[in-house]
């Protein structure tokens, strides 16, 4: 499985990080840590099989002038009887277009009519812990509720992942937008 992300500035991807180190030191979540290679992101599109090649050449294409975009998280949620908790970015016009844009100039590649991050279905977000009781959802809802007021910074990269049996995420293929 792939899935292609937008990951943060250096100070935006380090606060989420952070956020993770203090829920697992807090036994509230070790969401972060049961994935070899994740990272903070927001995660745009997902696919099931791929022909890489074809695939990176259409990153290159669509992200060659692509800009940085602005994000800012001013509230967390969670999806209804997930267990999960999340950032919940401010959808901006960027933030709005990279996604739909991607998925205009991917759409040869979709190959999953379920995915939750089609358009008209895609709830942007950022997971700060999944699997959670409702005890602990609380208690990291209350945790991260408190914490800080909002949080700004900047998507500086997209990314190709590839999920793995073994738990690992790595970044296969990325590019960086322009500053």
């Amino acid at each position: 499985m792939y899935g292609l992300i937008a990951a943060f500035d250096q100070t935006t991807e380090s606060f989420i990080k952070n956020v993770w180190k203090e829920l697992k030191e807090k036994s509230i979540s070790s969401y972060a840590y049961e994935v070899e290679d994740r990272i903070p992101h927001i995660t745009l599109a997902s696919y099931n099989q791929l022909n890489r090649r074809d695939f990176f050449d259409q990153m290159d294409e669509t992200y060659r002038y692509q800009s940085v975009i602005d994000v800012n998280f001013k509230s967390i949620g969670s999806f209804l009887k997930s267990g999960a908790l999340y950032y919940s970015p401010t959808v901006t016009k960027g933030l709005y277009e990279l996604h739909s844009n991607h998925h205009k100039d991917f759409e040869r590649f979709q190959d999953d009519p379920n995915s939750l991050y089609l358009p008209d279905h895609w709830i942007p977000h950022c997971t700060i812990a999944n699997r959670l009781s409702q005890e602990k959802l609380q208690e990291a809802f209350h945790y991260c509720s408190k914490r800080h007021s909002a949080l700004f910074g900047k998507i500086v990269k997209v990314a190709l992942i590839e999920v793995t049996e073994k738990h690992t995420a790595p970044i296969i293929y990325s590019k960086k937008l322009i500053e």
